[in-house]
């Protein structure tokens, strides 16, 4: 990958080619490690589930709330430094590509450490402002202190991957993925029961799994990228950039930050809704637990079209093809359209026997939990199509708007829905409050991506908005500089 190479030879060149192909071989890999790390959570819930009971279990879906939450605090610095070095792989400037993994790899991590230091001291006061019942805290407790301590490994790793793959290459962290997810599922069972030279430590010895494939795989990722000497590692003179950039660190943060508070307003959502479905006991929670854990599955052709959108459309950004953004932008809605759709209606119909993995046949939570599943599962195929049209924006640096939009879809129509119709239809209403929030996302992303004023917007100022003619300095073919930009309606 040479820093003037023409883009017909340059590995992981999402800027041209086929768009629905070269799109969909992007996103699998990335299909692929979604679907490692829900069945890592799903197996980790079998675990628990059957090692150590439904208050097991109520514990850990009360901590992995709170995981997601401190991962959606950082995930904003990453989402933000992935499309700036996709745009600069895109405009052919790997210099200023490195240059801004350095800045944010210091940021990033320095940002992860503290998250995990006040988490261990005020972890109990956490659960408790969560609501956690009784029977569950001293479990979710001994649980979410040794998660703390993987945070810093867990988000360094999704940082190393998030910017592969806005370099091009979402095989690599594939590979990676697989090998903390395998450690994971193998040191589950060994250290919860004591098997063989393993102590047995209970619920913490299946966050102590999850330490151990984290630890390993960061590792191992680095030593290997290293080794390729690929052309985003920091070597030699290049250790400097490590050395955060004042002006590059604003604009990373400043993009940051708004991308990292959705996952905030998602998780504060969650968080919300837990709290009200505790305190419908422990049998409703471990019945809604169960049902989130599925609904990860539904949700992963959502998440990784939309990752895989969001760098190939950053790319074309920076190499100011913005003919192409638009068609990148439907061929993402269609592949929901067709892929989310299609785990819904399985899970419509094997919901029973997929339930019963989790807990025995003759537990009242199955019931529970498959009439959550009828009444919200469906609202997951309109919400995967805003997450297409945000990743689109996003390229952009478009962050404000789908951060509005998710407070007042998702903040304020769902939790609000949840709360204040419980005196209407009773705990009918937190079910029903997932297709409320999705229909009012759709309905609002579709008419920023239609009406908004995203395609005027740039994340670097040296990077082309639509109808800005790019930088040819660095290699991007001048016929490129004359392409006109896309109508709205792509």
């Amino acid at each position: 990958m040479d820093e003037r190479m023409p883009a017909r030879r340059r590995t992981g060149d999402l800027t041209s080619g086929p768009i629905p192909r070269t799109l969909l071989l992007f996103a699998l890999p990335v299909l692929g490690s979604n679907v490692l790390q829900s069945l890592n959570g799903s197996i980790n819930a079998v675990w628990v589930g059957r090692f150590l009971g439904e208050s097991a279990l109520t514990a850990t879906s009360n901590a992995n709330l709170v995981l997601f939450l401190i991962l959606g605090t950082v995930f904003g610095i990453g989402m933000a430094a992935t499309i700036l070095v996709a745009q600069s792989v895109g405009a052919r400037d790997l210099p200023e590509a490195r240059r801004i993994v350095g800045t944010s790899a210091t940021f990033f991590f320095f940002v992860s450490v503290v998250f995990a230091v006040c988490g261990w001291i005020w972890v109990d006061a956490i659960l408790n402002t969560l609501g956690t019942p009784a029977d569950a805290l001293p479990l979710a407790r001994s649980y979410l202190r040794i998660i703390f301590v993987a945070v810093p490994m867990m988000n360094l790793l999704s940082f190393v991957m998030t910017v592969l793959r806005g370099a091009g290459d979402s095989r690599t962290p594939f590979i990676f993925m697989a090998l903390a997810v395998v450690l994971d599922i193998v040191f589950n069972p060994l250290l919860i029961r004591g098997i063989g030279p393993f102590p047995e430590l209970g619920i913490a010895g299946s966050a102590t799994a999850t330490l151990i494939g984290q630890t390993v795989s960061v590792i191992a990722i680095l030593v290997v990228l290293y080794a390729r000497k690929h052309p985003l590692r920091l070597a030699g003179a290049n250790l400097a950039l490590l050395r955060p950039d004042p002006a590059l660190l604003r604009i990373v943060v400043f993009k940051g930050v708004p991308m990292g508070l959705q996952m905030i307003v998602i998780s504060a959502a969650a968080l919300t809704v837990m709290g009200i479905v505790n305190s419908y006991g422990s049998q409703v929670a471990a019945a809604y637990g169960i049902a989130a854990q599925l609904w990860t599955y539904i949700q992963m052709p959502a998440l990784a079209i939309g990752a895989a959108v969001s760098s190939m459309a950053a790319q074309n950004v920076g190499a100011g093809r913005w003919d192409r953004i638009g068609r990148v932008a439907a061929s993402g809605v269609g592949f929901n359209l067709v892929l989310t759709g299609a785990l819904v209606a399985l899970l419509w119909l094997f919901d029973r026997p997929i339930l019963g993995l989790f807990l025995s046949s003759d537990s009242a939570a199955i019931d529970i939990a498959a009439h959550i599943n009828t009444a919200a599962s469906w609202s997951f195929i309109l919400f995967g199509i805003t997450i297409v049209l945000f990743a689109t924006v996003r390229a952009t640096g478009a962050v404000m708007p789908p951060l509005i939009i998710l407070v007042i879809s998702v903040l304020i129509v769902r939790t609000g829905f949840a709360y204040f119709m419980r005196g209407v239809i009773g705990e009918e209403a937190l079910w029903w409050s997932f297709p409320a929030g999705s229909i009012t996302s759709l309905v609002l992303a579709a008419a920023y991506y239609r009406f908004g004023g995203w395609r005027t917007l740039h994340m670097i100022e040296n990077r082309p908005a639509a109808g800005e003619p790019p930088d040819t300095g660095l290699g991007v073919p001048r016929g490129r500089a004359n392409m006109a930009p896309e109508t709205p309606n792509g």
